[in-house]
């Protein structure tokens, strides 16, 4: 208990940091929210400022914004009127959860079995070809890759449609595309040099001279201690899907999260800024938490750290 207790504060205190140090950073940036407003007349922008709060002190109006943050409210939207910064997380955030999962169920599904592949098969041309593969899935980014696969799929093809978002699974197959790239063929290389790893230990070669081999020694005995990396970048993983979705929704034009914070960025939108670094950050150390218990579930000796 008193380990969770410290987690909890540790995690609390780094969202405090997290949004600080964004609130600062965004205030110091030049430009303002309301600059295409500026031939408004001098009461239009009085009026402005003074319901958004522009018009106070910079620490009262962090003050005020931290006050209403504490109370579940994150704000209205300066660039959106009509919503709050709430209303508007609760539209995205299952559209980028939608993907960001579906891409990381992509990337284990493939990427897990064919790194077993590929270290069962080490050194043969197969085994060359998936790392070649993999390589190259590495070395193209996603703002790379998601053109390519609208290129191909929507614009030569005609299979899929080339951006937006209409809740179909149609519309989801090349953002998850663009999103697990990278994951999975990171995902296969972390797979095979583990297996391989694991198959040099004197306790396989005890078991092989047992007679224990083939799908049993596989999947009874190797699997489990190979998969523990793979459980510990289960985190990372999530991290890079959720940063990825920055790109690629605003490549496919896709209404979740990741373009409401380039678009708030672009805009000077503070409270939409703010309202999604404290979303990503709050899950980003749940994820922190639940790998770390799924670690320790896999492998008993880690549940002392």
């Amino acid at each position: 208990m008193p380990r969770f207790a410290a987690r909890t504060l540790e995690a609390l205190v780094t969202l405090w940091l997290l949004a600080t140090l964004c609130f600062v950073l965004l205030r110091a940036a030049p430009g303002g929210p309301f600059d295409s407003e500026k031939a408004a007349p001098p009461e239009v922008e009085a009026a402005l400022a003074a319901t958004y709060r522009l018009d106070r002190p910079p620490l009262a109006q962090y003050g005020a914004w931290l006050g209403d943050v504490l109370r579940g409210d994150l704000g209205p939207s300066f660039q959106y009127p009509d919503y709050t910064v709430n209303e508007l997380l609760a539209a995205s955030l299952p559209i980028t959860v939608t993907l960001g999962l579906a891409a990381l169920a992509l990337a284990l599904l493939l990427g897990v079995p064919l790194g077993v592949l590929a270290a069962l098969r080490a050194g043969r041309w197969s085994d060359r070809l998936l790392m070649f593969a993999a390589g190259l899935g590495l070395a193209v980014p996603k703002f790379v890759a998601a053109p390519l696969l609208i290129l191909l799929f929507a614009v030569s093809l005609h299979w899929l449609p080339a951006g937006g978002w209409d809740g179909g699974w149609r519309g989801a197959v090349l953002p998850v595309l663009a999103l697990a790239l990278p994951n999975l063929a990171y995902c296969a290389r972390l797979t095979r040099a583990s297996l391989l790893e694991v198959l040099e230990a004197d306790w396989v070669r005890a078991a092989r001279g047992r007679g224990l081999g083939g799908a049993r020694l596989l999947f009874v005995h190797l699997l489990r201690p190979a998969l523990l990396p793979v459980v510990a970048w289960l985190s990372p993983a999530l991290i890079n899907v959720v940063s990825g979705s920055a790109v690629v929704e605003q490549v496919f034009g896709i209404p979740g999260v990741g373009r409401h914070f380039v678009q708030g960025a672009l805009n000077r939108d503070y409270t939409l800024v703010l309202g999604v670094v404290l979303v990503v950050g709050a899950a980003i150390v749940v994820i922190n938490v639940l790998v770390d218990a799924l670690r320790g579930r896999m492998d008993p000796r880690l549940g002392g750290e």
